[in-house]
């Protein structure tokens, strides 16, 4: 059964917390939060931003067929983004944001924001991040992906084993990730090196050790990255794609607008493989 759709909702910012130099942790409230689903932690959401010149976003609204939105000139920046927590009991939602500046406008929202400043949340959706009967699992991802990475680790048994890679622009932004014991967490800076030319991650995973058994994958993060990296798995360790999450969450060098089409033609890619 899907789930029942509800209209994008217009929240505010309670607080502002840095998770690390260029991670930063957004906490929204507001009325409209009220029966926001719970145990979605990792999961996607759009987050809706205000155009030059709008105190706050003119949302859609949800009609019989689906949303309908307002004229193009006041519509609504939109950008994909995932659900870090949420708590019911406090009515607070958390995003994280990796920063880069002024150069998109979700980084320039977040970079800016204060408490009380506006933005719409539609969501969340997307499909489950890993295989709970897995005898290991493995996880890789970048600053982008860590919000998926934690809320997949914090759902694991207790006696899960596996790996968790994940790749920092530099060594500064490694942060405490809590994992289960048998889960090795490495973290893989590229020292300032561009994200789309780093090969650490598929390095890394080319060098495990591989296990017996059923193996979850969750792959998460920069695209080039990520095609690579789910490639491998597929036509060398013949991963079965049922065992696999792999989704591409930006292109180094793009924006999201140039990089929509190509990032459907990806998963259009993975849902052909699993035919």
């Amino acid at each position: 059964m899907s789930k029942p759709r509800t209209p994008p909702r217009l929240l505010r910012v309670r607080r502002i917390t840095q998770l690390a130099p260029q991670l930063r942790r957004v906490t929204l409230v507001g009325t409209a939060l009220a029966g926001f689903p719970e145990g979605e932690e990792g999961s996607h959401i759009k987050l809706m931003l205000a155009r030059e010149g709008q105190v706050e976003p003119v949302l859609p609204t949800l009609g019989p067929d689906g949303p309908i939105w307002p004229p193009a000139d006041q519509r609504p920046i939109s950008r994909t983004y995932t659900v870090a927590r949420y708590d019911a009991a406090a009515g607070e939602l958390d995003v994280d944001f990796v920063l880069h500046g002024d150069d998109g406008p979700a980084s320039r929202w977040a970079l800016h924001a204060k408490a009380g400043d506006a933005i719409g949340v539609a969501g969340p959706a997307g499909p489950d991040r890993h295989q709970r009967n897995a005898d290991f699992y493995l996880l890789v991802g970048d600053p982008s992906s860590l919000a998926a990475l934690s809320a997949v680790l914090n759902a694991l048994p207790a006696d899960a084993r596996g790996y968790a890679l994940v790749e920092v622009p530099n060594r500064d932004e490694i942060m405490p990730l809590p994992h289960p014991v048998g889960v090795e967490l490495q973290w893989l800076s590229r020292d300032g090196a561009a994200a789309g030319a780093s090969t650490r991650l598929l390095d890394a995973v080319r060098n495990l050790a591989w296990p017996t058994g059923r193996v979850s994958v969750t792959l998460a993060g920069e695209s080039t990255q990520v095609v690579a990296i789910r490639d491998w798995l597929l036509h060398e360790r013949k991963l079965p794609r049922d065992m696999l999450y792999a989704v591409p969450y930006w292109k180094d060098t793009y924006t999201e607008e140039a990089y929509h089409a190509e990032r459907h033609r990806i998963m259009d890619e993975l849902e052909e493989v699993a035919k």
